[in-house]
């Protein structure tokens, strides 16, 4: 079964189950991957389908810490709970020592002599670990690992 079948039973399940939460959080997601789906101009894979799930859920993560500054605990705990929801169909995440594991394989390949060569080390990193976990933490551990290189 693939991740958009999967998405449409989950609509249907929430229907009967009459769980409002889980039905709107779900039908925003169909909603984003259908446009993505129309500006592609094709049915978009399941690994196309973990991109519009990332950004969906980094979308609600930013929107979590931004209420959270203002005071909106309701609004905060309301996209929590989306984002739990929508973790529920991103492939099995990746621990933090086996990102770290990866990112330092990566480097060893590579062999970089300055930052300036983060993109080359993104370029491998990212396929690796693409949907499995954040990318901007990703992001952050190399330029710590490259800035001690000097």
């Amino acid at each position: 079964m693939s991740l958009v079948e999967k998405i449409n039973e989950d609509v249907k399940l929430a229907m009967k189950s009459q769980d409002k939460q889980k039905l709107n959080t779900i039908r925003m997601l169909k909603s984003a991957i259908q446009l993505a789906s129309i500006e592609k101009k094709h049915e978009l894979s399941d690994e196309e389908v973990i991109e519009v799930l990332s950004k969906q859920i980094k979308m609600r993560k930013d929107s979590v810490i931004e209420f959270s500054k203002a005071d909106r605990t309701d609004l905060a705990e309301q996209y929590s709970q989306e984002i739990e929801i929508l973790m529920a169909y991103m492939p099995e995440q990746l621990s933090l020592d086996e990102v770290v594991k990866i990112i330092d394989e990566v480097i060893a390949n590579v062999n970089p002599t300055s930052q300036k060569q983060m993109g080359l080390i993104m370029k491998e990193v990212n396929p690796k670990v693409k949907g499995k976990f954040d990318m901007g933490e990703v992001s952050k551990i190399i330029k710590d690992k490259l800035s001690s290189l000097q």
